[in-house]
């Protein structure tokens, strides 16, 4: 018996018993549809967390203050100083920019709007390092700077909260804790990620933050970003940046009082967690496509049993034991393979439904489905077919002839 007469009489059954046979396939489906939707809902949390932890900025350093990992005596705090340190050429050759950061909440209002937004205090340099632009009005600069000017940049968010609109708002007057600051420009959106939304925000100049809105001593910082002038350097950066400040600091030998992060960092740990979530999700899916074998087997030996007769009589005219075998592993195959080809376009459908969800919602998700994805379904939900086929068709293949013609 050839293949395409072996695939021929398999459809010929399946198709003598078609409810069941749908059925059948029925599990199939569902169980590969879920494989495959699962996998594209953790691919794209994992594309969505690390697309907005790039979107932060190119070839970044975060530099906090404290070490994260051990407790530290006398530890210092960051400061302004250090950042114009790490900033010198002569010392860390490694870096392009720096931007320190003053960060805290404000209530902002205009008019009878009132809303309670996250402030940062920054510099010229914060809009070049974390990639910001302007859709209208101008960034701060060095007068508003040294001016200790009252200006402030809106996010698009904000700007809607107060304004109901995102154009058109610059030279208004908003109150952030009860003061008057001009809005001279309102941000080009980057949407929001695992660091929060970076659209519902307000800059003012740092120094205008440090005197008036988020009071810090000794001209404390929260947070230092470090662009790196090439992705290359990254580590060396890294360790620049690091000797100055323990120099600076005079740490003890291993008693850093800093944390220096990377974005690759974030990447690596972001994509650990979602690889993990992936792996949850498709293990519980594929519990559905394990059911789903279960019932071919059970079909199958069902089927065994009503054609023994058959059986029987085609081993009693020349069918050796590898013909039958063939005969239904072919069938088994066929059930799987069929269900798990409409189990892609299930899948599929599941994965639109939950980004047609999340875009409804505001949600910056969308679900991606690979080709990966797509024959590790596929090759997996043959293989159900034919591990699960083998034993009723070796119970098919093992009748003896005259045994099976006495049958009733």
């Amino acid at each position: 018996m050839n293949l395409g007469q072996a695939i021929l009489e398999a459809l010929e059954s399946l198709a003598s018993n078609k409810l069941r046979s749908g059925l059948t396939i029925l599990g199939i489906v569902i169980g590969v549809g879920a494989v495959i939707a699962m996998l594209g809902v953790g691919q794209g949390a994992q594309d969505t967390i690390t697309g907005s932890i790039s979107g932060i900025g190119s070839n970044l350093l975060f530099v906090f203050s404290g070490n994260m990992q051990e407790d530290v005596r006398n530890e210092q705090p960051l400061t302004r100083n250090d950042a114009n340190a790490i900033a010198d050429p002569f010392q860390a050759p490694s870096v392009a920019a720096v931007a320190p950061v003053l960060q805290g909440n404000a209530e902002v209002t205009f008019g009878s709007e009132r809303t309670g937004v996250s402030i940062y205090g920054v510099t010229p340099d914060y809009a070049p390092v974390r990639n910001y632009a302007v859709v209208e009005g101008e960034f701060i600069n060095t007068e508003h700077l040294l001016g200790q000017a009252s200006v402030a940049l809106l996010g698009p968010d904000t700007a809607q909260k107060l304004f109901g609109r995102t154009d058109g708002v610059t030279g208004e007057t908003i109150r952030i804790n009860g003061q008057p600051f001009r809005v001279i420009g309102v941000l080009e959106s980057k949407g929001g990620g695992s660091f929060g939304s970076q659209d519902d925000v307000i800059l003012v100049p740092f120094d205008t933050a440090q005197a008036r809105l988020i009071r810090r001593s000794r001209d404390r910082v929260d947070l230092i970003f470090v662009q790196v002038a090439d992705p290359s350097l990254v580590n060396q950066a890294r360790e620049e940046v690091a000797q100055i400040l323990r120099t600076r600091h005079r740490t003890e030998l291993g008693a850093d009082d800093f944390t220096i992060f990377s974005q690759d960092d974030f990447v690596a740990t972001a994509q650990t967690i979602t690889g993990v979530l992936t792996i949850f999700l498709g293990g519980i899916a594929a519990i559905s496509l394990l059911v789903g074998g279960i019932g071919i087997m059970n079909i199958m030996l069902v089927s065994v049993t009503e054609r023994t007769r058959e059986i029987g009589l085609r081993k009693a005219l020349g069918a050796r034991r590898k013909d039958i075998l063939i005969q239904f592993l072919t069938e088994s195959s066929l059930l799987s393979l069929i269900g798990g080809l409409l189990g892609i376009g299930l899948g599929w459908l599941i994965a639109f439904i939950v980004g047609r969800v999340a875009a409804a919602s505001n949600t910056p998700f969308t679900p991606s489905i690979g080709l990966d994805a797509i024959l590790l379904a596929t090759v997996f939900s043959t293989a159900v077919g034919l591990f699960f086929g083998l034993y009723p068709a070796n119970r098919a293949a093992s009748l003896e002839p005259v045994e099976a013609l006495r049958y009733e």
